[in-house]
């Protein structure tokens, strides 16, 4: 049997032992070699270590993500993105007009948009338990600074209706958006407890319909009827989702458009706007809504271009708040606004998605309350700009101009993505939290 030869320095006793050796070294020297090595170093190889320890904590404690989480931030980033840039051709003509900074109005909103989105991450990592303890401390907020905007001189009237409270310094809030946020919180935990009581007309009742009608006569204080219509349909929506009974449902809903027509029916400025919508046009109360169909019918179907807008110079006022959606169409065309329409229809999807998916009633009612209120309202506000629908003032969700209803509306999106959030007891896999 032929002998292994010894390496020199050693016995040939040794020698089987040290060729194990060797051949180990020569292993070791191949997997160091340059084209052996991983794609990482050593450094890299930790920090993405020590990153997905840190996920699989976070998924641990919030739950992972699904896929409608990522649809939701999708559309969202995408639809503020788009506010943003119209906001600023849209606001830039009449400052200019006015002789100030063009851009003033568009670092104000960036700087809004970037908090919303700070705060929409922030919440979509907080479990509905923490939800459900904000709902009090939110609703008594929302009506105690409705009380200090209609019965106190810190409410700011602008274009008729006062509904801003002004804190001094230039920093203004809009206490009616945050209650619609406050409304779908409280109503979510309320008819959670209910359970199936909630199908009897007593608990249907009580305390949602005096609560909601409590904070829809706040809103109205302020003289804004279309924040008030949203409002009422955020608490219909609620109450829907809840599971509330039709015979109580429908009565209620017929009551709050009966009381809205009233409404409309006593002003005088309501008035106006009613007859100019049916074509009785004087003194110029057309020309915002006819100058708007001016601006979509120029865009034809590729638009005049980004920046371009001929109507936004002084012809449509507020063009940069609830008549944006015009220069949208003005300067993206039809198929621009098929797009804008089409992101809508997918956040709603996503929603409607992460409703389904959910077995509690918090989760159906808070969801389907921001879903009815956000995919509802940017419904109203194209109709008016297309004509469908009298003017009311209510703004575009996302792309409008507002800090507060943009802060408010991507904090309510970000609660929408704490319930997008698998449980998180099942959120994890039973090797992935070995790893960890």
């Amino acid at each position: 049997m032929a002998r292994t030869p010894a390496l020199p320095g050693t016995s040939a006793k040794r020698a089987p032992a040290a060729a194990a050796a060797g051949n180990q070294a020569d292993t070791d020297e191949v997997t160091d070699t340059p084209d052996s090595r991983t794609e990482y170093g050593p450094a890299e190889n930790a920090s993405t270590s020590r990153w997905q320890t840190l996920r699989h904590r976070i998924d641990a404690r919030a739950g992972r993500p699904s896929a409608s989480y990522y649809w939701i931030i999708g559309t969202t980033v995408a639809l503020t993105c788009v506010g943003l840039m119209t906001v600023l051709s849209a606001s830039a003509a009449e400052s200019i007009s006015a002789g100030v900074d063009p851009y003033s109005l568009f670092i104000k909103e960036s700087t809004f948009a970037v908090a919303g989105l700070v705060i929409m991450m922030v919440l979509s990592f907080v479990r509905p338990a923490g939800l459900k303890k904000l709902a009090w401390p939110a609703l008594g907020l929302s009506a105690l600074l409705l009380l200090l905007v209609d019965f106190t001189p810190l409410g700011v009237e602008i274009g008729g209706n006062k509904n801003w409270i002004n804190f001094g310094g230039g920093v203004q809030f809009q206490p009616s958006e945050a209650a619609k946020l406050a409304l779908a919180l409280w109503m979510g935990m309320i008819l959670a407890r209910k359970g199936e009581l909630v199908r009897q007309w007593r608990h249907t009742l009580m305390p949602v319909v005096p609560v909601g009608a409590i904070m829809v006569g706040l809103v109205l204080g302020g003289h804004d009827l279309g924040t008030a219509v949203i409002v009422m349909t955020v608490i219909g929506a609620g109450l829907f989702f809840g599971g509330a009974s039709l015979k109580v449902l429908v009565p209620t809903l017929l009551g709050g458009i009966g009381a809205a027509v009233l409404l409309a029916a006593i002003s005088g400025n309501r008035t106006s706007r009613l007859a100019g919508w049916m074509g009785q046009c004087s003194s110029g109360l057309c020309d915002q809504a006819q100058n708007g169909l001016y601006a979509l019918a120029s865009g034809r179907w590729f638009g005049v271009g980004l920046g371009q807008s001929r109507q936004k110079w002084s012809w449509i006022p507020e063009a940069h708040n609830d008549f944006i959606f015009a220069i949208l169409g003005e300067e993206l065309g039809l198929l621009g606004t098929l797009v804008i329409i089409a992101l809508y229809g997918v956040l709603a999807f996503a929603i409607f998605r992460v409703i389904m998916k959910r077995n509690d009633t918090f989760a159906r009612v808070v969801c389907g309350a921001i879903l009815a209120w956000i995919i509802g309202q940017a419904f109203v506000n194209i109709a008016m700009v297309a004509g469908l629908l009298p003017v009311i003032g209510v703004p575009l969700p996302l792309i409008s101009y507002g800090g507060t209803a943009l802060v408010v509306t991507l904090a309510a999106i970000g609660v929408v993505l704490s319930f997008a959030r698998a449980e998180p007891d099942r959120a994890i896999p039973e090797s992935a939290s070995q790893e960890s």
